[in-house]
């Protein structure tokens, strides 16, 4: 596995991401730009009197974390490894994400939500990277 010179995250020369860290570094400030985002959408919908600020569904905020996981998902061969790891990584991410938003669920929905795809971004990416790296390894 030879690593590609420049970019970041790093990436091997198929496209996968080296480290968890890189993978959570991130898809966690994809996050932070997707809620930053959606306050400013929210913030400029409630300027011009058609909501409440705070109504928006904080879950958008997990779209760019969510494509770089797809990305991530495509640069591995394929195999039971990905799909497996894919599958069960998607499953833990939802569940910690509904757990944390349901337990925040007294907030507007732009925090609850964001709470939650806080959750679902670090599970996924935890859950993902040790899953394919280890079923990668056990059946390669």
């Amino acid at each position: 596995m030879t690593e590609q010179k420049s970019g970041f995250p790093r990436r091997d020369a198929e496209g996968r991401i080296l480290t968890l860290g890189d993978l959570l570094g991130v898809s966690l400030a994809g996050l932070v730009i997707g809620v930053v985002a959606l306050v400013l959408f929210d913030l400029a919908f409630a300027s011009f009197g058609a909501a409440e600020f705070g109504r928006a569904n904080g879950w958008l905020a997990v779209i760019l974390p969510a494509w770089l996981f797809w990305d991530d998902f495509r640069a591995w061969e394929f195999g039971a490894a990905r799909v497996v790891a894919a599958l069960v990584a998607g499953a833990v991410a939802v569940v910690a994400g509904l757990v944390v938003a349901g337990l925040a669920a007294g907030l507007p929905p732009l925090l609850s939500g964001g709470l939650g795809a806080l959750a679902f971004t670090v599970g996924y990416a935890v859950v993902w990277f040790h899953g394919v790296h280890w079923l990668s390894r056990r059946t390669g």
